[in-house]
Parts: structure tokens; sequence; C-alpha cells
């Protein structure tokens, strides 16, 4: 009980800004999930090869791992975030918007490059900001973002769905697909594929109404930009509006002045470490670390580049896999795979929502991939089995959902929010997508499509591999930093007294703060 009174005073107290990174993630998953059904359409808009509108993809992916590179440089201040926030979601729309009017492959090309690089941003930015606030009490708020961007991507595909054309189909469409499929990210609905060849590959003449679906999409992503704009106002961040709601100090004042600390921390990223990637190796702060502060950072990081990488492969080639044998699903049978997997990942994120409080995150990091990879061996050695592969890909769903926010939480909570854990490890798991598929894909290609099982079930022993290092070194890292905090105390010279009475009452309050602090740690 007193948990969860702590949480909702958390939460009364940051409401705004939570409610926002939400907000962003929430558009972060429409515009993730949106792109892989409208596919065909954009090939006989661009009257391109479905070779070349797979590269235009890769080059969003490449730019939303370049995003969350640069991103953690925005979190210096609150200004810089909130401001890089407001254009990234603005960019998105923009871009969404124009989409219609590329009839170039390269001018898509760019615009897709331009829409993952604000979409990188948006990732790092959010990530930080909620383990800035909300610290160790982080784990439950970073499920509910990550459900987000479930429910983004859930809900996306609905609105493709009717302006999607069905007779843009090209010559060789099945071995063609076949490339477009393994280069999917969090694609909900894979097109379906016919196998009646077409005599031309050029764009057949039917007017495609696809443009709506992207104004639409444009449309729904505008109030997120909109929001992020409000907040600054209330926040007086805005140089032209330095009188914006001055009732706002009177009514939460006491609210504000709790929240003071947290602006200092974030003002000084030296001190918190939640840089970009760049800053945090130059850090000197880093020098006397030992050297179990950075394997934890590279095993970690690891974890969520296998984790991370199961979930854009299985996402990808799924399809491909069910359509080929020995399975031989019908081809709308098959193209319900992605939309369970990606509703079991949303019901997961979902249900960690309120486990978050009541387990450690290690303990739920333990029963998820223990469940990725029995789900996984299980789906290797029933390969024939048509029902378990329903059944296993919504299990893989369930477990693999909040890996990455328990994973993100435990980590920092070891390096006591320290190091640049956050920003390593959404940078590690971009790379582990984008690598992995590509990868996986090579393999399918050359070996056959039950390499996809294989490769799966390999990746996440690796990953399950490297979590226990993680535990193991958990220990060895409290022991080795426990003996120089020590000899820091021993060393450190004794705080001078109180002079007067004067300073009596800050030092309560801050006192009131602290306890509270630590009654919501200890619950």
């Amino acid at each position: 009980m007193l948990t969860e009174e702590c949480l909702l005073t958390l939460f009364r107290r940051n409401w705004q800004y939570t409610l926002t990174y939400w907000s962003v993630f929430f558009s972060f998953g429409l515009s993730i999930a949106f792109l892989g059904p409208t596919i065909l359409d954009l090939k006989c808009q661009t009257g391109s090869t479905l070779q070349e509108i797979t590269w235009v993809f890769f080059s969003q992916q490449l730019c939303l791992l370049i995003g969350s590179l640069i991103g953690g440089a925005f979190t210096k201040t609150l200004f810089r975030a909130l401001i890089a926030l407001f254009f990234s979601s603005l960019i998105i729309s923009v871009v969404f918007a124009i989409i219609p009017l590329c009839y170039n492959v390269l001018l898509l090309a760019v615009a897709m490059a331009v829409s993952g690089l604000a979409m990188g941003i948006i990732d790092t930015i959010a990530n930080i900001q909620l383990v800035s606030i909300y610290k160790k009490d982080s784990a439950i708020f970073l499920q509910a973002l990550h459900f987000f961007i479930g429910l983004g991507a859930l809900v996306s595909p609905l609105i493709a769905d009717p302006f999607i054309s069905e007779h843009c189909l090209g010559s060789n469409s099945t071995e063609n697909a076949t490339e477009v499929i393994h280069h999917f990210r969090y694609s909900i609905r894979s097109p379906v594929i016919h196998t009646e060849n077409s005599p031309h590959s050029e764009p057949v003449e039917e007017t495609a109404n696809v443009e709506y679906a992207f104004w639409i999409m444009a449309l729904i992503n505008l109030p997120v930009p909109i929001v992020v704009f409000v907040l600054m106002y209330q926040e007086k961040l805005l140089p032209f509006c330095p009188n914006s709601t001055p009732q706002l100090l009177d009514k939460d004042e006491l609210a504000m002045e709790t929240k003071a600390p947290e602006g200092t921390e974030m003002s000084e990223p030296h001190d918190t470490g939640h840089g970009n990637i760049f800053s945090c190796c130059v850090n000197g702060s880093l020098s006397g670390l030992p050297v179990t502060f950075f394997g934890i950072h590279i095993l970690g990081s690891m974890v969520l580049f296998m984790t991370e990488g199961i979930m854009g492969v299985y996402a990808g080639f799924v399809y491909t896999y069910a359509v080929s044998a020995p399975m031989s699903l019908h081809a709308k049978m098959a193209a319900y795979l992605n939309c369970i997997f990606w509703a079991a990942v949303t019901a997961g994120r979902l249900v960690s929502i309120p486990l978050s409080y009541r387990f450690r995150p290690v303990h739920l990091l333990v029963m998820n991939l223990t469940g990725v990879t029995v789900t996984l061996l299980l789906l290797l050695i029933l390969y024939t089995n048509r029902v378990f592969l329903f059944v296993g890909t919504t299990l893989l769903g369930l477990f693999i959902s909040s890996v990455f926010p328990c994973l993100v939480a435990y980590t920092e909570e070891i390096l006591e929010y320290r190091g640049c854990a956050t920003t390593v490890l959404v940078t590690t798991a971009g790379m582990g997508e984008m690598t992995l598929q590509v990868l996986v894909g090579s393999l399918i290609q050359k070996k056959g499509t039950y390499s996809f099982l294989v490769c799966g079930f390999v990746i996440g022993c690796l990953g399950f591999v490297f979590f226990l290092s993680v535990i193991l070194c958990n220990p060895i890292h409290r022991n080795l930093t426990g003996s120089s905090k020590k000899s820091a105390v021993v060393e450190a010279p004794p705080a001078p007294a109180p002079p007067t009475s004067q300073k009596a009452a800050p030092e309560q309050k801050f006192a009131v703060i602290s306890t509270e602090s630590i009654k919501c740690d200890s619950g």
C-alpha cells in the first residue's frame, strides 16, 4: 500500500512530463509500424523495384540508429530535451505528409531517413528522461512507455488497411516479396502476396488511395508536438513567453520545489552520466571506476542486442517461414502471425505494468528470458505443427515484450544511475535489430527457411547467457564500489555544523523529502 501511494505521489508530481513522453512513444509506434503494409503501394508510386524499396526502408533504420546515438546530447537540459522532442515529432508529421508526393525512389529514401533520425532521437530522449525522473522507481513507468509503442504499432495497420491497393504487384512477386519481408521492422501485417506472375513490372495504372492513409497519419501525429509545446509553455521554457501561466507556481509550489533537485541533476549531465554515448566515453568521472562498471554496460547491451534482434527477425521472417515448406500456410492465414505477435507484445507490456512494482526487474527478466528460450526451442522441435506456430508466436510476444524496460531499469539500478546505461542500451538495441535481420536474411536465402528457427534459438541462448553474466557481475561490482565508497567516507572531511536556526526550516523540508524517497525505495 505504501509503495502504491509513493508511486502515485511521484506520478502526480511529474504527470505532465510522463504523459508527454508516453504520447511521443505512441506516435513512435504508429510511425514504425505504419510503413510495412504500404510498401507495395510505395513501389508503384515511385515506379521502382521491390529491392530498391527495401533499401529505402534500410535507410530509415540506419538513420534511426544514428538518431539513437546522438539523442542523448539533447538531455543536458530540460529545454534541449523538450525542444528536440517538439521538432522531432513535428518532422514526423511533415514527412508523412510529403511521402505521397515523392514519386522518385531517391526522394522517398531521403524522407524516410529524416523520419528515422527523428524517431531515433525520440527513442533515446524519452527513455533517458523517464529514468532521470523516477530513478529506482522507473521500472513501472518504462513498462508503460514501451506499452504505448506496442499500442501504436497495433493500431497503425487499421489506418492503412482501407487504402491499400491489392493490384499493385510486379513480376516475380513471390521472390521479391521474400526480400522485402526480410527487412520489415515492426510490421504488423505483412502484405498478402499472390503467386500469379504478371507480364509487366511497370506500375499498375489503377489509382491507389494510399496517400490518404499517410495524410491521416500526419494528422494523428500532429497533436504530439502540440502537447510538447504546451509543456514547454507551462514550464516557462519559451523565450517569447516569459510570463506564461503565472498561477501554476502558486497552485503547485510544493511540487515545483520538490522537483528542483531533479532539475539540477538534468543541468549537470556529468553527475548523472545520461549524456550522449560520446560524452560518456570522455567523461572524466569514469576514470576511477572498476572494470565491472564497463562490463555491465557491455553485457547488458549484448542482452538487448540479442532480444531486440529476435523481435525484428521474428516479425520480419515469420510470414516467410509460414508460407514456405513444411508449413505451407495460406497467405492470408500467415499474415495474421505478425498481428498476433504484436498484439501479444502489447498485452505483455500491459500486464508487466502492475507486475513491475510487485516484483524486482531481475525476477521478471529471469522469467521472461527463460520463457523466450523455451518457446524458441519448442518452435524448433515442433517445426511442422501449425497450431503451435500460432501458440508459440503468442508466447514469444508475451515473454519478450518487457525485456527492454526491465533490463534498462535493472542495469541503471546496478550502476546507481551514474553510467550511460540507457544511452548505450538503446543504441545497441537498434544495432541488433538492423544487424541480425540482415544476417538471418542472408542465411535463409542460402540455407532455407528452417535456419530462421535455428538462428532464433541460438540468439535466444546467447542473450540468456549474457544476462546470467550480468547477474554474476552484480555482486562483484557492489563489493568493489562498496569498498571504494567506504574509503571515500573515511577520507572525506567532516561536514560543518549548521550555523543558525534560520537554516532549520529548509533542512527540515529536505529531510522530509529524503525520508519519503527512502520509504519509496524500501517499498
